[in-house]
């Protein structure tokens, strides 16, 4: 039953409105379409292969969080890896690759700017020694300066970034990165004009670091607004920040496609 549910979720079909009750009704509309469209403006990348006993981690904030218990650390387990885009996105890799012994970490943590993930480095990356390794971090470096009094700007962000990068692959010289896009859904409650201009220079940040570093950049942004374009940003985000049910999906699939194809 888990197996056809995971599978039906990646299915295209002819409007690929999908509801699967036991995890919560999911509704997806046309995302292969969707997710086709906003990577078709990325220059194609290498894909990544996977390696008997590969670890793979998702860092960040509390989009990457979502749900899980911290204190469970064991790989692979529904309450370590959380209830939004990472349990999906690690279900169908684990589903797809049974034989590679894969483990799968999830340490996001809510609130987390980029200097937050440094200070808990060492323990929740480097010493799992990831052969894998997906960022997600940008919106809290952008949005607590509107609402928590953080004083950081684009040079901070880009700094710390490239520090935490050039650390982790100082000690780790063969991990393969992904690094995701930053995102926003203007006109859902948190999310509004003052936002702009500022913001989408995070997320050109964040791309031109995956170009310097050689990292696989996943498209967030633009899936997103692609997807808004055949329904309204409500439906894929809670509050402009954090995606709805639909919204994780469609970060899952968005992932999987860009860095698996």
């Amino acid at each position: 039953m888990i197996r056809k549910m995971l599978r039906d979720t990646f299915k295209p079909g002819r409007r690929n409105f999908i509801k699967i009750a036991s995890v919560g009704t999911l509704a997806v509309v046309g995302i292969p379409q969707i997710v086709s469209a906003a990577l078709a403006t990325e220059k194609s990348s290498s894909k990544l292969k996977f390696n008997n006993g590969d670890i793979i981690l998702f860092q960040g904030d509390s989009i990457t969080q979502w749900g899980r218990d911290l204190n469970i650390t064991e790989p692979n387990t529904t309450k370590a890896l959380g209830s939004g885009y990472t349990l999906i996105t690690a279900s169908k890799l684990l589903l797809d690759h049974p034989e590679k012994d894969l483990k799968i970490y999830n340490k996001g943590i809510s609130g987390n700017k980029v200097y937050q993930l440094a200070e808990r480095w060492d323990a929740d990356c480097l010493g799992l020694k990831p052969n894998i390794l997906s960022i997600h971090v940008g919106v809290n470096d952008f949005w607590h300066t509107l609402t928590n009094s953080y004083t950081g700007t684009i040079d901070t962000y880009i700094a710390d970034y490239k520090k935490l990068l050039d650390r982790t692959k100082q000690a780790l010289p063969d991990v393969k990165l992904v690094i995701c896009e930053p995102f926003a859904s203007k006109g859902v409650r948190a999310v509004d004009d003052k936002w702009y201009p500022t913001f989408d220079l995070f997320r050109k940040a964040a791309h031109d670091l995956a170009t310097e570093y050689e990292a696989i950049f996943v498209p967030y942004q633009t899936a997103f607004d692609k997807a808004i374009q055949s329904t309204p940003a409500a439906y894929w985000s809670m509050d402009g920040v954090h995606p709805s049910v639909a919204g994780e999906a469609l970060m899952a699939q968005t992932w999987l496609k860009a860095v698996v194809g």
